[in-house]
């Protein structure tokens, strides 16, 4: 029928036929699928290119020849469908057994009164108490049916730490940032790996002047935690307002009881989502490929945090900033009003972080 029509409407257009230009239009119109199309350029290619020719087609193509007849003597040029895999589904499949109405109450009382049972131990029970015999089968469609499952025990610890992290308040609840100095700071930690041995890089970074401070510690506890962010409040002359951090558990417990002390509120970032706290993230990054992995690591601490200082002083003094129009952190906190005019004149940055890094805890440290 479709040849008809196609014949007689290429005559009114003085048309020449061509039925293979039909095959590709009746195989787009139905949405063959992309296995079907490729027959189908097989057999077009062995009617047209190859001449007929079968293991022409079949080298130009890479087939195998047992594939390449299958297709050719399946296909219907009145129904490309043939070209479509066949289904694999069996014909005949399982049928339920029927399970009359006194066995399914039997199994619905016998499961709720052993509901951690399995369905082998069921069906044995069953056929012991009432002399005949359910198949574990059958126990097992019961159960599904009627959804006869325990419930699950909940963890108490689990909901515990659910609970500690419901009461997170998270970044994003922050919405109005005020353009100041101490207003938000993001801090996060740098793990490094040496030779078996783990040190621990606490970092900070002011999220308007991008003014950042870093130190290394031993152990990856909230008290070296709490320990920097002393420093930074020293460092800040206690003008701090907000904290922001990720869920790491040096951020919590001594860090936590200081930041209250100090009246600071601190943010979470959301679990999984680096993109709570980008500002920290880039300034680790120039961490780790402008100083630490060119040769300036040391397991000394001490020493580490000496020769840190001078990476410290060049990102906040020297190096000009991109997302600061290409001004120091410095000269940007200068220019809106966040630190004196007579900084960068009167004070020796050296000085400056030669006081914030004996202060306190380490006051044996000679910079």
């Amino acid at each position: 029928m479709a040849y008809e029509q196609y014949r007689s409407a290429c005559k009114k257009l003085n048309i020449p036929f061509n039925k293979y230009e039909l095959w590709k239009g009746v195989a787009k119109t139905l949405k063959l699928s992309k296995k079907a199309n490729l027959r189908l350029k097989w057999i077009i290619y062995y009617h047209t290119k190859a001449n007929h020719n079968a293991s022409l087609t079949i080298r130009h193509f890479g087939l195998n020849k047992s594939v390449f007849y299958y297709w050719f003597n399946r296909f219907d040029e009145t129904n490309l469908s043939t070209l479509e895999d066949k289904s694999t589904a069996p014909l005949h499949t399982r049928q339920r057994e029927t399970i009359h109405t006194i066995e399914e109450q039997r199994s619905i009382k016998l499961r709720k009164e052993h509901m951690y049972w399995g369905k082998m131990e069921l069906s044995k029970v069953y056929e012991s108490t009432y002399q005949e015999k359910l198949s574990s089968w059958q126990f097992q469609r019961i159960i599904q049916d009627f959804k006869l499952y325990p419930k699950p025990v909940k963890n108490a610890r689990t909901q515990v730490k659910r609970q500690r992290s419901f009461k997170k308040k998270r970044i994003t609840e922050l919405k109005k940032k005020k353009p100041v100095l101490g207003y938000l700071l993001h801090f996060d930690t740098i793990v490094i790996h040496w030779n078996g041995m783990k040190r621990y890089i606490i970092t900070m970074i002011d999220d308007f002047t991008k003014i950042a401070y870093a130190r290394m510690y031993k152990n990856h506890s909230s008290y070296s935690a709490k320990d920097f962010l002393n420093r930074v409040d020293y460092l800040l002359d206690n003008n701090i307002t907000n904290i922001h951090s990720d869920n790491g558990t040096e951020f919590e417990k001594h860090f936590k009881q200081l930041g209250e002390q100090l009246k600071l509120t601190q943010y979470y970032s959301r679990t999984r989502t680096p993109k709570d706290n980008p500002s920290i993230e880039r300034f680790n990054r120039t961490l780790k490929y402008e100083w630490l992995f060119d040769g300036n690591f040391n397991e000394n601490i001490d020493v580490f945090n000496t020769n840190l200082k001078d990476f410290l002083i060049e990102y906040n003094f020297v190096r000009p900033h991109q997302t600061l129009n290409y001004l120091t952190p410095m000269q940007f906190a200068v220019k809106y009003k966040q630190v004196s005019d007579k900084w960068s004149s009167n004070t020796n940055p050296l000085l400056f972080f030669r006081i914030v890094y004996t202060y306190r805890s380490y006051p044996h440290i000679i910079i």
